[in-house]
C-alpha cells in the first residue's frame, strides 16, 4: 500500500495549481493532416479515445487528425515510429503504456523523456479485474481459488509486454501469490477478443477497452482495481471491497509530440486536444470510463507525469520480481 499512497500523492502533487504559466493559444495552423498515432491494434483503450477526441481536435485545428495503427513490441514500434517522425507539429502519439515500458524494456529504441515533448493528458482510468462468460467465477475470491487449485494452468490476457494491462497481472499475482500463465497479445483490442473467446480466462484490461463488451455480457468484471467503485460499472466492488486491497491499479494517457516541435506548434495542438477532451468527456466517460484531470496544461507537466509514472512503475515491477529485459 506504501506505493499505491506515493502514487496517489504523486500525482495529487502533479495536479495541484501550477507555478508556470500554462500554454495559451497559439497562431500556429497545421498546413496538412495530422498524424495520430496508435501504437497498437483497433480496439484497445488508446484506439477508443484516440478516436473520439479526433473529429473535435480535427475541428479546432482546421485539418483532418488521422489515427495511424501502428501495433507491435508492446508499443515499441509505434512510440519509435512517432519519435523518428518529423517534429513539425504534424504527428502526435498517445500511448497509455509510455510510462510502463521503460520498465520492462531494457534497451529501448527511443529515450522516452528525451525523445518526446508533452502535448496533453487525454484522462485516468482505472484498470479491471475480468473473466470470460465461461469461467466459473464471478467474484475475484472465486477466481483467487480457481488460481489457487491449478497453478498456472489459467491463460492471463496481456496487452503486450510493460502494457498497462501487462502490469496489472503482475501485480495481481504478486499481491494475491496466485500463478497463471501470462500470453501477450498485439494490443489491447486482440487481448479483449481473446478474453471472449475464451482464448484467455482472465485479464486487468482498462475499462476503457473492456467496458462494452462488460455491460454486454461477454465479459464479467469481478473488481474495479481502484480504492472506490466506478460510477461507468454500477455494482462493481472496488479492489478492497473485493478482497485485494493492494491491488490498485490506474493508467493515464499521454498525448505527446516528437522532441523539438516548435514551441507554438505544442502549444496549439494542446490547446486543441484539451478543448476536445472538455467537448467529449461525457463520451468518453460513457464509453470508456476515462476521466480527465486538470492540471497538465503545459509540456513540462505533461512530461512531469510521464517521469513519475515510470518511477513508480519500476517500483512496482522490481518489487514483484521482475526485471528490465
Amino acid at each position: 500500500m506504501k506505493l499505491t499512497r506515493r502514487f496517489i500523492l504523486a500525482f495529487a502533487g502533479l495536479s495541484a495549481p501550477a507555478l508556470v504559466q500554462a500554454q495559451g493559444t497559439s497562431s500556429w495552423r497545421p498546413s496538412r493532416p495530422i498524424r495520430l498515432i496508435v501504437p497498437a491494434a483497433p480496439g484497445g483503450s488508446n484506439d477508443i479515445l484516440a478516436r473520439i477526441i479526433a473529429e473535435p481536435a480535427s475541428q479546432i485545428l482546421g485539418q483532418p487528425v488521422i489515427i495511424e495503427n501502428r501495433a507491435g513490441a508492446g508499443s515499441v514500434i509505434g512510440t519509435e515510429a512517432a519519435a523518428r517522425a518529423p517534429a513539425d507539429g504534424h504527428t502526435v502519439l498517445i500511448n497509455s503504456s509510455l510510462a510502463t515500458v521503460p520498465a520492462v524494456v531494457a534497451n529501448l529504441p527511443y529515450d522516452t523523456l528525451g525523445d518526446f515533448d508533452g502535448v496533453a493528458v487525454a484522462g485516468f482510468s482505472p484498470h479491471l479485474l475480468v473473466v470470460g462468460a465461461a469461467v466459473p467465477a464471478r467474484t475475484a475470491e472465486e477466481l483467487l481459488a480457481l488460481l489457487r487449485a491449478s497453478p498456472g494452468r489459467l491463460n492471463y490476457a496481456s496487452a503486450g509486454p510493460g502494457s498497462g494491462p501487462h502490469i496489472g497481472g503482475l501485480v495481481l499475482m504478486a499481491r494475491m501469490n496466485v500463478q497463471a500463465e501470462t500470453v501477450h497479445y498485439r494490443g489491447g483490442g486482440p487481448s479483449i477478443t481473446a478474453l471472449v473467446s475464451g482464448e484467455a480466462q482472465f485479464g486487468t484490461p482498462t475499462m476503457a477497452s473492456a467496458i462494452g463488451h462488460v455491460r454486454g455480457g461477454t465479459l464479467r468484471a469481478l473488481a474495479v482495481l481502484a480504492e472506490q467503485p466506478s460510477p461507468a460499472l454500477p455494482g462493481v466492488p472496488s479492489a478492497p471491497q473485493a478482497g485485494m486491497p493492494g491491488v490498485i491499479h490506474e493508467e493515464f494517457f499521454p498525448i505527446v509530440a516528437p522532441k523539438r516541435t516548435p514551441p507554438e506548434a505544442l502549444a496549439a495542438l494542446g490547446n486543441a486536444f484539451r478543448q476536445a477532451i472538455q467537448r467529449s468527456v461525457e463520451r468518453v466517460n460513457e464509453m470508456t470510463g476515462v476521466t480527465p484531470r486538470g492540471g497538465f496544461e503545459t509540456s513540462a507537466q505533461v512530461m512531469a507525469l510521464v517521469q513519475t509514472g515510470i518511477g513508480i512503475n519500476t517500483r512496482l515491477l522490481r518489487a514483484a520480481g521482475v526485471q528490465a529485459e
